[in-house]
């Protein structure tokens, strides 16, 4: 049965660069996050994640992307309790990405459902398609990521280092962080990592 379109409910403003080509080589700060912030992918332990089986899954797809996708690298990221932090290299070539041939686990799944296309928002989704289609054959069928994702252009060397900082003290920042649902505010954190997070966060609160 199709479903009525409602403006107010199938309306959602594109938080991508206007007029920025993604299929650029560059460097990209990408935020991935469960629906409604459900803290399904693990917990924090001593500052340390401790990933539930949907985390592993989610895991293990992201590590697969360099393996599907040609001229695309992964640097720095985390899995944390209900999103994910990655930095994506996309280097000079990339307008002719192309699937290698399905190994095993999640690339037998990218293999099927990836499209030979080029930009970063096709990786994105091929991941997300990736990582929904192995939680559904696991039963996991409760889960859901959020529709959208966020990404932050990384222009130069300072703010990538601030960035690989900003994941790397993820686990040991987690019970400050905004995204966590029993944060303790605290000052500090805040003052260091406020104006970051809300350039993450800020445009879909």
């Amino acid at each position: 049965m199709n479903q009525m379109y409602n403006s107010e409910k199938h309306h959602r403003r594109s938080i991508r660069l206007k007029g920025y080509d993604y299929s650029l080589a560059g460097t990209y700060f990408v935020t991935i996050c469960v629906k409604e912030r459900k803290c399904v992918f693990g917990d924090v332990q001593n500052s340390n994640v401790v990933l539930s089986p949907i985390g592993e899954i989610v895991y293990q797809c992201w590590n697969e992307i360099p393996n599907n996708f040609n001229s695309v690298k992964l640097y720095v990221f985390i899995v944390m309790p209900n999103h994910l932090h990655g930095i994506v290299v996309m280097t000079n070539d990339c307008r002719g990405v192309q699937l290698n041939a399905p190994t095993r686990n999640a690339s037998n799944f990218y293999g099927l459902i990836s499209p030979k296309q080029k930009t970063l928002s096709v990786i994105i989704r091929t991941f997300k398609a990736a990582v929904t289609t192995l939680c559904r054959k696991n039963n996991y069928h409760f889960f859901e990521l959020q529709r959208n994702y966020y990404e932050h252009i990384v222009r130069n060397e300072d703010e990538l280092n601030r960035i690989r900082e900003y994941i790397i003290n993820n686990p040991l920042q987690w019970q400050f962080d905004k995204e966590n649902p029993n944060r303790i505010q605290d000052n500090t954190y805040d003052n260091q990592w406020s104006h970051f997070e809300e350039g993450i966060y800020g445009k879909t609160k």
